[in-house]
């Protein structure tokens, strides 16, 4: 199970950075930046479950090591207008960081999966990814919400 589910987050991990690489390509707007978290609190639902569940240190734990992982994107992700609209600039430090962050968690996975249940460790990785991903889209919002506003104001001294 644990070969099957590291080979998994492996490929969602180079998915991330395909899809990534191929937004690039489109105009960012608000929703784009604001939906993929709100998509993922509904996985917070696996907390009624009790086999979920995790103590209070796991969940303070979680959110540090999760705040702390979204500096890294927070870094890595910026913006750029280009023909009058918002663009993600491409970076190739990006899909170092996102490469990085996920064997750092692998490697916290194999190591917690011998000492934590897997519905715990599954508990305390989905509040790390929220918490790594949330205080980078809100990052990503406010610089999108900046730079939009400067094009706005280019756009009404033409």
């Amino acid at each position: 199970m644990l070969i099957i589910s590291t080979v998994l987050a492996l490929l969602m991990g180079v998915a991330v950075i395909f899809i990534r690489f191929k937004a690039s390509e489109r105009p960012v707007n608000a929703k784009k930046i604001i939906l993929p978290p709100l998509f993922m609190s509904t996985g917070a639902l696996m907390y009624v479950f009790p086999y979920f569940r995790i103590t209070p240190v796991e969940i303070a734990e979680a959110i540090v090591i999760g705040a702390l992982f979204s500096i890294f994107l927070i870094k890595t992700s910026k913006f750029e207008i280009s023909n009058g609209e918002i663009y993600m600039k491409r970076s190739k430090a990006f899909a170092i960081v996102i490469i990085a962050l996920l064997c750092i968690r692998l490697g916290l996975k194999v190591f917690f999966s011998t000492s934590t249940t897997p519905g715990e460790l599954g508990g305390m990785f989905w509040l790390i990814a929220f918490f790594m991903i949330v205080p980078w889209r809100v990052a990503m919002y406010a610089q999108y919400r900046k730079l939009e506003s400067s094009l706005k104001i280019k756009t009404e001294t033409i």
